[in-house]
């Protein structure tokens, strides 16, 4: 094609405005970028870590409020490391000896601590509770004294589970409404960050009554169930994913959701239950009863998970760690002679886990769903009527009041 010399010029200083044009755009969004933290910086500052050196967070950590937070949280995590979390991974290591990809944690809260700790070798981990996700903003944003106000709160909403391994409901609720920093999600950050992962994007989704999932600003309908999934790495690099989903898990709630159906398409999986009030001793609570013992090929509890005589001897084998001595002055009537049974025969273990926090009162049975013989039959007893032999307070004793000094009291309502 041949061009005149006006055409050529035309043509050339054209090219030059284009070029122009786009070191600028490229350049307004490298400081889009600059200026705005990433999930996984911002994860690392709640959880008193520091951030990369090129985050906009990174010179935030020169507030005293931030080095007081970083010191009480690298004392207290490291606490709990020595105290549970590495005990209970050697347990899992030796007792959980083929895990399934997915874990369920119903009545969770944002407890991804123990989820981690229980089944390390999940690829996606289910939470759910009543709690909402919540948000977490702009840190860099905040008016002056909100970081420390932040910093505080997050302090406060692990303080339990931090010292006993249960959130307390009343006290949550409460703590993860204060401030701009609320709901699950900063505490779902901070367990992540301490627990060496990598955070590589944050999502909201959705649920339709069908169980199907609608990422980021699709519109699932008025009445489905919201949550958050994230995605992360381990230190090997693995790509996992953690979902929350804040649902009522009640007969009612669930019947009326896509929640289960949701969870259906990701099972068989491994269950976990612990300080979960006793929720699926209740009528109430038979539909999520049901799915946990139909959908999990092991299940981890305390005494506050599913009572044994809605396992079925034909599909199940206890294994029972530690020792039972009842429920706490708490939750009255919830004493169970059969657990009682059980555990006369129960392996030591050497970490405390739910209510009873303390190892030498704790318990813990790991139920290993058995190979389908091909017999026929439900895979639970039925949960519509009362359990064959109910354990009434008049044939067992009282269970021990005395929780020790440190132990909450006051009729307060618990949850995991």
């Amino acid at each position: 094609m041949n061009m005149t010399p006006s055409l050529k010029v035309a043509l050339r200083a054209s090219l030059r405005t284009a070029t122009l044009a786009a070191v600028l755009l490229f350049a307004a969004g490298l400081s889009v970028r600059a200026d705005t933290a990433t999930a996984d910086d911002t994860a690392k500052f709640l959880a008193g870590m520091m951030p990369s050196a090129g985050s906009p967070l990174t010179p935030l950590t020169s507030d005293p409020a931030w080095q007081r937070h970083a010191k009480f949280f690298d004392n207290a995590f490291a606490q709990l490391e020595q105290r549970q979390l590495s005990r209970i991974r050697a347990w899992s290591e030796v007792h959980l000896a083929a895990p399934r990809p997915t874990m369920f944690y119903m009545f969770s809260g944002p407890d991804f601590l123990y989820a981690n700790a229980f089944h390390s070798k999940a690829s996606t981990y289910v939470l759910s509770a009543l709690e909402p996700t919540g948000s977490v903003p702009d840190l860099t944003k905040l008016p002056r004294g909100g970081i420390a106000s932040a910093l505080y709160n997050v302090e406060r909403s692990l303080g339990s589970i931090l010292s006993f391994s249960f959130f307390i409901t009343k006290e949550m609720k409460t703590d993860l409404q204060a401030g701009q920093v609320s709901g699950t999600l900063p505490i779902l950050y901070v367990f992540l960050a301490r627990a060496g992962m990598t955070i590589r994007s944050v999502t909201p989704v959705a649920l339709d009554d069908s169980g199907a999932a609608y990422f980021a600003n699709e519109n699932p309908g008025a009445n489905a169930v919201r949550g958050v999934r994230i995605l992360f790495a381990g230190s090997d690099g693995q790509d996992k994913t953690l979902y929350y989903f804040s649902t009522d898990l009640s007969n009612a709630g669930v019947k009326a959701s896509g929640f289960l159906k949701f969870c259906s398409t990701l099972a068989p999986g491994n269950s976990l239950l612990k300080s979960a009030s006793y929720l699926l001793h209740s009528p109430n609570f038979t539909t999520v009863r049901d799915f946990i013992l139909a959908n999990s090929a092991t299940i981890i509890q305390d005494d506050s998970g599913i009572p044994l005589a809605y396992y079925s001897p034909r599909k199940w084998r206890f294994f029972p760690f530690g020792r039972y001595k009842g429920a706490i002055a708490e939750f009255p009537g919830r004493y169970q002679q059969s657990y009682a049974e059980l555990f006369r025969r129960a392996q030591p273990m050497d970490f405390g886990i739910g209510y009873r926090w303390r190892a030498p009162e704790s318990n813990l049975l790991l139920s290993v769903r058995l190979p389908d013989d091909g017999s026929s039959g439900s895979d639970a007893m039925s949960t519509t009527d009362p359990p064959p032999s109910p354990p009434l307070r008049s044939r067992a004793p009282r269970p021990p009041a005395d929780i020790g000094p440190e132990q909450p009291r006051g009729g307060i309502f618990f949850w995991r």
